[in-house]
């Protein structure tokens, strides 16, 4: 299979990701609060992902802050090892709150939307708005709450969302794809004379950066930058795998439950499917939002490379 590069696919993911990236182009509160009551009334679904049939707590507050550009993990346990902890005196809009309503720990998360309220996804009436100092439910049953992103009170302004702490001697980061991705389609990678403006020469990532941008795969984010240290996710990484290598369908695909015919990638993750690239996590899903594992891209790239 021979690459075909017509889009700088990696500039994307600087929008898509959001955990872990820099300078973030940043949503006003007005931007985070509209979006998550845009959804007022969405059907609740145990482990449900689809906002129009029906999501869970945390698939609710993964699609609302992914409609913003930012990446949250799949669970709310998974969600509150994110970001930095915010005293519940010095909640912002667009904090995430989390709550212990099984007895066993965090079980479930809303985001904050200012004076005292929260919205989520409820398994009696949905995604709705509630008190967060509810004294016959939720004020007893408060845990705590995270910052993941700085959101601006005006449009122009810009914020920083906040590292997650992620091992990346499990999980890939861009400059680690760049790296295998490089190899991978031979190329020269030399001359170490990075483009970029937070990429030295010394970088152990310049030479596959340099090489990947003459071929015209990326140009960095808005402000020029590589982003080494970021991660991506499953499929995102699907989206790159397929323009990479010029992908096209082959016949009959895996159909996984957490890929809606309207997801983003959907087209992607089928292409991948339908050339025996992917099989899924083993349980009918393909893990579209989890960030892609170092032992997977090895997986994907020998596939790819056979």
């Amino acid at each position: 299979m021979r690459k075909r590069w017509l889009l700088p696919i990696f500039a994307s993911f600087m929008i898509i990701t959001g955990i872990g990236a820099n300078d973030v182009e940043a949503a006003t509160i007005s931007d985070i609060t509209n979006t998550a009551k845009d959804y007022i009334g969405a059907p609740y679904k145990f482990g449900g992902t689809d906002i129009n049939t029906g999501v869970d707590c945390s698939a609710y507050t993964q699609f609302v802050f992914s409609k913003l550009g930012i990446s949250l993990d799949r669970t709310s346990r998974a969600q509150y090892q994110q970001g930095s902890t915010v005293s519940k005196n010095n909640l912002e809009a667009g904090d995430l709150v989390f709550f212990n309503t099984s007895g066993s720990g965090i079980s479930h998360v809303g985001i904050y939307i200012g004076e005292g309220n929260f919205i989520s996804a409820t398994p009696s009436s949905g995604v709705r708005i509630d008190k967060l100092d509810d004294p016959y439910y939720w004020g007893s049953r408060y845990i705590g709450a995270k910052r993941v992103a700085n959101f601006t009170t005006t449009a122009t302004a810009k914020g920083e969302v906040k590292d997650a702490g992620i091992d990346f001697s499990v999980y890939a980061s861009r400059g680690e794809v760049a790296l295998q991705l490089s190899e991978a389609l031979g190329l020269d990678t030399s001359d170490t004379n990075s483009p970029f403006s937070d990429l030295k020469s010394s970088s152990k990532y310049a030479g596959a950066a340099t090489a990947l941008e003459k071929e015209g795969i990326f140009s960095g984010d808005e402000k020029g930058k590589f982003n080494a240290g970021s991660p991506i996710t499953r499929g995102q990484l699907a989206k790159v795998l397929v323009e990479a290598f010029d992908l096209k369908k082959q016949g009959n695909a895996e159909m996984f439950s957490d890929v809606t015919t309207s997801h983003w990638a959907y087209e992607y993750i089928l292409t991948l499917s339908s050339n025996k690239i992917t099989l899924g996590k083993g349980d009918g899903s393909f893990g579209v939002n989890d960030k892609v594992t170092l032992e997977h891209l090895e997986v994907f790239l020998e596939r790819l490379t056979k």
